[in-house]
């Protein structure tokens, strides 16, 4: 099983230890799990970024500030739209997921990052969601990652 990740939007704590416990989690309970990194968010996503996460990777990363995978903002109001090679940033993600071979797309991100996590479900992509926003303000979660630090 092949899995990518993610962050996605503004930095904030804990970014890091949530990278680490998908790998420490994948790595233990998913038989030939293969996990790949994609850098600077859906940027990287759409210019068909990634690279191999191995355990060495996230291992020590519990005490670093920030994200190993590098972050970026992507306006959700500018996925749908045709760029000037007439496709969209959603069709190109769509296409990347797909050239990458991913079985599954964890996105770490607030709720931009979740508007187009929607979109690339919509599309047939497999996403696992995980909220992070130092403002808690995605709905249907009690207490994001990031809040507290941030509070």
């Amino acid at each position: 099983m092949k899995i990518g990740i993610l962050t996605s939007g503004g930095d904030c704590s804990g970014l890091n230890a949530v990278i680490r416990a998908i790998g420490l989690a994948a790595s233990a309970n998913i038989k030939n799990a293969e996990l790949v990194g994609i850098p600077d968010g859906y940027g990287g996503l759409i210019r068909g970024e990634s690279y191999p996460l191995k355990r060495e990777d996230f291992e020590d990363i519990l005490d670093k500030g920030g994200t190993i995978l590098r972050t970026s903002r992507q306006p959700f109001k500018k996925m749908t739209l045709a760029e000037e090679d007439g496709t969209s940033r959603l069709q190109k993600m769509c296409a990347n997921y797909r050239k990458m071979g991913l079985d599954c797309l964890f996105t770490l991100g607030g709720a931009g990052t979740h508007k187009t996590a929607a979109l690339l479900c919509m599309e047939g992509c497999n996403v696992i969601g995980v909220p992070k926003t130092i403002d808690n303000d995605i709905y249907g979660t009690d207490v994001t990652f990031g809040f507290r630090t941030a509070v």
